[in-house]
């Protein structure tokens, strides 16, 4: 059996007492620097790993944080968002468990009492679209922060993309380059298929509006479409839109994979991106945005910013305790080439 170093080999060699060791360990600051780097360096030449469970006992302190998920983990944005949240972990000294849960679901309930189990210190719940949520009760019973949602009763601090912000630099962008006729193939309207209101879309439309008022511009209905996410469906909607009497010069997508539709439906017409229509994205897939010709201007999805300040805002309400903060990061402009 291979040897097996402990607290007490390391206080023999470096000469100290257990507890100081211990103290050590928990960086305690009761140590002198010159007694902590003598412990260090017998920690080192040993490479001894101290036991989690055991001082997760002793400290009644896990340094564990969960991030609960929808779907968000099966998606392009799930890497940004869980970057962000890991690195704020990782410079406070703390341990990430990530679990793709669903909503609403018996896996949902599970996965919460598995995390509860483990002593978490509190938990990042991230979804896959900004959206209003409901939280199984039992996930109140640590601190909450919620990522790219919020609850209904603003109960939770919650970090949401400025939706409105991000529709109306995208259509600024455009107005600016001289564009009056700007149509708008919006994310999901109310209405098809059961769906309920979405944040984004609602926020979209109106930073899109404000934009148009700024410059004097009446709002047009006939130039506002909506989506179904179907690739065939987005590219019926633009040509849908360059067949008006008076067809825009510029398009405004709700999303990346919206606007990859267009570029097949301007295509199809024989028009070229911008010499003939400008089309803007929205979040910034950079499989999509990057892979199209040309490169595709978009608005960011601050999902990394998200992460990072859901885990901050977290930690820090546990050492200070406020109300719960409802808090838009922006999305900020990525400029390429179709605009």
């Amino acid at each position: 059996m291979p040897f097996k170093t402990t607290i007490e080999d390391i206080a023999r060699l470096a000469e100290v007492g257990r507890g100081t060791v211990s103290r050590v360990l928990n960086n305690h600051p009761s140590v002198s620097d010159e007694t902590r780097a003598r412990v260090l360096a017998v920690i080192e030449q040993l490479n001894y790993s101290p036991n989690f469970s055991a001082r997760h006992m002793r400290t009644e302190n896990s340094n564990l944080v969960g991030f609960v998920t929808d779907e968000v983990i099966t998606t392009p944005y799930a890497v940004d968002m869980i970057s962000g949240a890991q690195e704020a972990l990782w410079e406070r000294g703390k341990i990430m468990l990530v679990v793709s849960a669903g909503y609403e679901t018996e896996t949902t309930r599970s996965s919460l009492e598995t995390l509860l189990e483990r002593r978490v210190e509190g938990i990042v719940y991230a979804t896959m679209f900004h959206r209003e949520v409901e939280l199984p009760a039992q996930m109140t019973r640590v601190p909450v922060v919620l990522a790219n949602c919020y609850a209904a009763d603003r109960s939770l601090p919650s970090v949401v993309p400025d939706e409105v912000s991000g529709g109306y630099q995208a259509t600024r962008l455009l107005l600016e380059k001289g564009h009056t006729r700007i149509g708008f193939i919006n994310l999901g309207k109310p209405g098809y298929v059961g769906l309920p209101p979405l944040a984004a879309s609602q926020g979209r439309l109106l930073g899109y509006r404000q934009a148009l008022t700024e410059f004097d511009l009446p709002y047009d209905e006939s130039l506002v479409l909506y989506t179904r996410q179907f690739p065939d469906y987005n590219y019926q909607l633009t040509r849908s839109l360059m067949n008006l009497p008076n067809p825009p010069t510029a398009i405004f997508c709700g999303n990346d994979r919206t606007a990859m539709s267009c570029y097949g439906g301007l295509a199809s017409l024989g028009l070229k991106i911008p010499a003939d229509v400008a089309v803007v994205g929205f979040d910034n897939q950079r499989d999509i945005a990057e892979g199209l010709y040309p490169a595709l201007t978009t608005m960011q999805l601050p999902h990394y910013a998200m992460g990072k300040w859901a885990v901050e805002y977290l930690l820090s309400s546990q050492e200070k305790p406020q109300p719960p903060l409802q808090h838009l990061i922006d999305c900020p402009l990525v400029v390429r080439q179709s605009a």
